[in-house]
């Protein structure tokens, strides 16, 4: 198998892979609903009450997960200047979330929109408290105020909504938005007059549908659903399939780690306090999901008061901003099995951006600086290539002359490779060598917030997309044509035929994939066939001067 080959035969395997992939995704069949699994319960102390089914979590969502069941209060609007959120007086749920920042992919004017309570997607972020007469997520809060919004010189903006019942508790539910930050803070304010001592616990979930969300690549499948991370477990996705069946597996109670719900580009997460007792669920109830994390409050006396706060993140896959939250918690980004080599490329193409403010330039810079690194490996490639496209004349007279005895024809040509000093794999371990480069760099565009609706210029304006008029992806075969041209012509007529096929098939394959890795490829092999071309020619030039036909 020659170089040229070996190169499609890579790049088929993984596309078939992808592709595949995507369609097992669409012809899946609808998964039965599943009882939920009941839920083991954090305990503080010997008075902690034991969650159940009758309580939170397990019953955390009305009328059986339903959309159209939710509960539904007044609506408290809320304006930073970088969310537009609404808050239910229900619950105090954080029903609607934009992020200002960022735009929705099939419409650029509007804001991307994380949660959402309206229509068929469900994506919400709700909390309450677990103990008797305490409220959770189906009670009614007041508010002073329906609308709040940050000022211009304001660096933090508090929403208070407030619960008191007959017996003498009073509970404050506050939320803090931060100026230029994607950090909501959620305290509970407990005042127990009661006469009688409570020992609550807070739980933090979200309640969303197990669908993609709209936009999400269609070649291919990223993952949608909770992660939990421990620093005894580490990072543990549990798939919306595995609730359906109560195959779900992941660390329930730990002293550390968060849960978070991911989805392409976006996440939100739950982040304890340090050295907190938390326990970790995730169920399906209904047609709809919830997971999320309880915690204990502590007692509360008669006639005390206690707080406890959650910190929520809602928003972008920014590597470098989330990975100083929280231990692992830059480990949503992610690579799989190439994350040793998609981390490290993506630093470098970050760095290169930093000083260009053009991703598909940094694109272009970072090719550049791949194959240089790569220069003697495909140097090497090119010579065993340039080599045998000389002696392709000789293979086609033996092939002519021993016909269809392949064992004689193998024997012969073994002679010749001998002859000529030439290794017909001499070329394969580069390409074998800088295959898991190119797949890395595909999962870094497909991952990377960052080149989300990134501009490159002209009629490129986002990098993660498919080019709007395939102009790429055609130039793209052009120069894999070429570089076939260049390629030894394989003896077999059905072989060469195919080979001159390839270029055309892989130009419509690419129509799906990221403008930014089309451009990748077409800088690669510009860059590939420069290198090819000058070695071919000074071999060709050298076995001239010494006489060989």
């Amino acid at each position: 198998m020659d170089n040229q080959r070996l190169i499609f035969f890579v790049i088929l395997s993984f596309s078939i892979l992808l592709l595949w992939d995507s369609w097992q995704k669409e012809q899946q069949p609808a998964k039965p609903v599943q009882k939920a699994p009941s839920t083991t319960s954090v305990r503080s102390d010997a008075q902690t009450p034991q969650l159940s089914q009758a309580s939170i979590p397990s019953g955390t969502v009305v009328a059986e997960g339903k959309p159209e069941n939710l509960l539904s209060g007044n609506r408290i609007k809320i304006q930073t200047d970088v969310y537009k959120a609404e808050i239910d007086t229900i619950g105090g749920d954080l029903r609607s979330l934009a992020l200002l920042k960022h735009h929705e992919a099939d419409d650029k004017t509007k804001p991307f929109v994380l949660y959402e309570d309206k229509g068929p997607r469900i994506n919400i972020a709700q909390s309450g408290l677990i103990g008797d007469g305490l409220p959770n997520h189906k009670q009614v809060y007041t508010s002073q105020a329906s609308a709040y919004s940050i000022g211009e010189t304001d660096k933090q903006l508090q929403v208070r909504l407030s619960w008191s019942d007959a017996a003498g508790i009073s509970v404050n539910k506050i939320f803090t938005f931060y100026r230029s930050s994607y950090l909501i803070d959620i305290t509970y304010e407990i005042s127990n007059l009661s006469g009688n001592r409570i020992t609550p616990h807070a739980y933090y979930q979200w309640l969303r549908d197990g669908q993609a969300p709209i936009g999400d690549p269609k070649f291919v499948t990223t993952y949608t659903g909770p992660a939990i991370y421990t620093d005894k477990e580490k990072f543990q996705k549990v798939d919306f399939s595995d609730i359906d069946k109560g195959k779900e597996k992941y660390p329930k109670q730990s002293s550390d780690g968060w849960v978070a719900m991911l989805q392409h580009y976006f996440f939100s997460a739950w982040l304890p306090a340090e050295n907190v007792q938390r326990e970790f669920y995730a169920k399906k109830i209904g047609n709809l999901y919830a997971a999320g994390v309880i915690i204990p409050v502590g007692i509360v006396e008669p006639g005390a008061k206690s707080s406890t706060k959650m910190v929520l993140y809602a928003g972008p896959q920014e590597q470098d901003n989330i990975s100083t939250l929280a231990p692992g918690l830059d480990l949503v980004v992610d690579y799989g099995m190439l994350t040793v080599i998609a981390v490290p490329l993506f630093w470098i193409v970050q760095l290169i951006f930093k000083f260009v403010q053009n991703w598909g330039i940094a694109i272009i810079l970072l090719t550049i600086l791949i194959k240089l690194a790569f220069y003697p490996l495909s140097a090497k490639s090119y010579r065993s290539m340039a080599a045998m496209r000389i002696v392709s004349p000789k293979l086609q007279k033996l092939k002519e002359q021993f016909g269809d005895d392949r064992q004689r024809l193998h024997q012969a040509m073994m002679e010749l490779y001998k002859t000529e000093k030439i290794n017909p794999l001499g070329g394969c371990l580069p390409v074998v060598v800088q295959m898991p480069v190119f797949i890395a760099l595909y999962w870094v565009l497909l991952y990377s917030v960052e080149m989300r609706q990134a501009p490159f210029m002209a009629w490129i304006q986002d990098l993660s997309a498919p080019d709007p008029y395939y102009i790429l992806p055609i130039i793209m075969g052009i120069t894999m044509l070429v570089q076939t041209k260049l390629n030894p012509t394989p003896p077999d007529p059905i072989q060469a035929k195919v080979m001159m096929m390839m270029p055309i098939i892989f130009s419509v394959f690419f129509f799906f994939f990221p403008a930014g890795l089309v451009l990748y490829w077409v800088v690669n092999n510009v860059l590939s066939i420069a290198q090819q071309w000058q070695i071919t020619r000074t071999i060709e030039n050298a076995r001239a001067d010494k006489g060989h036909g």
